[in-house]
């Protein structure tokens, strides 16, 4: 095997490892979805809760 194609398979095998080894910021997740009423609480106070 040629050094040439040597220190390509190297190089593909370092960009790999690296590319696995990073990992993603973990971003803000933002407000809470609101939680829909359930059939019972819209019976008690309809859209006012």
């Amino acid at each position: 095997m040629s050094r040439i194609i040597r220190g390509a398979l190297a190089a593909a095998l370092l960009v790999a490892v690296a590319a696995c080894a990073t990992q993603p910021q973990a971003g803000d997740p933002g407000p809470a979805p609101a939680r829909k009423l359930d059939a019972k609480t819209m019976l008690e106070c309809g859209k006012r809760c």
